[in-house]
């Protein structure tokens, strides 16, 4: 009874995850596809595409769920998926270019995904991770920039204290955007946002921020909501 109990419960104990926690291998598939993906691909495609990319089993198929797609504000919106299949980095099924459907089921054409296969659930785990941090705080919510941004912001952030440093060039690419074009978005993210602060060290053109913490950045959306 004994053996069977305990046997029962490592059944029931939660799998440990393995390699890189979320916020890192949300980071590295950021800086992944800023070099595989066209520099001129909007921030709605490439939000798409960090899913597809987590999300994708050993074959490369992906079937992303209606509610991963209203997370995205995609669910009704072509052109992202289009972009894609235009950068030859993905292909839709013909069922899922329905707008009805609530699976989209896609084949990812990118070989170099293939290269490091990571745990399945690891990966998943990952996704769900970006897609809260492109969402937490974010009052343009609909505005992919701004979500794109608010996810480089998180996942380049020091987990513990919220604060950040990088290449403003780093994260223009990673965001689609010339370094220029950061700017605004980032006054954005300020005002409304999850953005505690930020400045440009230009000896070095480094970017330096820090995040509000998690119940004032809820709090800052709202009052901006209201």
């Amino acid at each position: 009874m004994a053996a069977t109990s305990s046997a029962s419960d490592c059944r029931r104990r939660k799998r440990l995850p393995k390699g890189p926690g979320d916020q890192i291998r949300v980071r590295e598939m950021l800086s992944y596809l800023a070099a595989a993906l066209p520099s001129h691909t909007g921030a709605a495609a490439r939000l798409l595409a960090v899913q597809c990319a987590l999300r994708m089993d050993s074959k490369g198929q992906v079937r992303l769920p209606a509610g991963v797609l209203r997370s995205l504000r995609l669910s009704r919106d072509p052109a992202p998926w289009s972009e894609l299949e235009q950068a030859r980095w993905l292909c839709r099924t013909p069922t899922s270019l329905d707008v009805a459907v609530r699976v989209v089921v896609a084949q990812i054409l990118d070989g170099g995904l293939f290269a490091q296969r990571p745990a399945r659930p690891d990966r998943r785990s990952a996704a769900d991770w970006a897609l809260r941090a492109a969402r937490d705080g974010c009052v343009g919510a609909g505005d992919p920039p701004l979500r794109l941004f608010a996810l480089c912001l998180a996942a380049h952030a020091e987990s513990s204290a919220g604060r950040g440093c990088a290449e403003m060039d780093r994260i223009a690419r990673e965001c689609g955007l010339a370094p220029a074009a950061l700017f605004p978005v980032l006054d954005q993210l300020a005002a409304f946002g999850p953005l505690a602060s930020w400045n440009v060290a230009l000896a070095s053109g480094d970017l330096y921020w820090a995040l509000l913490p998690k119940g004032d950045q809820r709090h800052s959306a709202d009052l901006a909501a209201t």
